[in-house]
């Protein structure tokens, strides 16, 4: 199970980073108002800065922040993924979990559509931190408890694999 989930890992990140345009194009799930200036100084295209114009108000591409980060997740994860002797199988997954849980639970603090737990802190938020938590938790004790777990440097790589069919 821990092989699959990390082989999803990394491809999640990357439709994530391709979903939240839809977010865009619906004009949804923005960030609080912002002056025009300051999107043109994340140099944006006028595209972009005309699109999060809505209702004569400027806002913050909220979409824009978590693509960019799933984005830049994907790249480091699957830079990551080769290195010897640096992930352990269900690490990937796990790498996954911390790099989204981090992103969002900042993004979300500038998002103005968010559920909330009483007035203090947005549902995402908790949950992200929940997440955040439990992912170390659960790398620490398979680290430290469990017996060695391979790393993906070892065993057959570069090796040719033989499937032989029974019948």
């Amino acid at each position: 199970m821990a092989l699959v989930l990390d082989i999803l890992a990394p491809n999640v990140l990357l439709a994530q980073s391709i979903g939240r345009w839809g977010n865009f194009m619906n004009q949804e799930a923005h960030g609080g108002p912002v002056t025009r200036q300051f999107l043109e100084n994340l140099y944006l295209s006028e595209f972009i800065i005309e699109q999060m114009n809505i209702n004569g108000t400027y806002y913050h591409p909220t979409f824009l922040y978590e693509s960019l980060w799933s984005l830049l997740g994907f790249v480091l994860i699957v830079t990551i993924q080769n290195r010897k002797q640096l992930l352990r199988q269900g690490e990937v997954a796990l790498s996954y979990v911390l790099w989204y849980s981090v992103g969002r639970f900042f993004i979300e603090g500038m998002r103005t559509d968010s559920l909330w737990i009483g007035e203090w802190i947005r549902v995402s938020q908790a949950l992200s931190l929940a997440l955040f938590i439990g992912a170390i938790v659960v790398w620490f004790i398979r680290r430290q408890d469990y017996p060695p777990i391979s790393y993906y440097s070892d065993g057959n790589k570069g090796q040719k694999k033989t499937i032989k069919m029974v019948n």
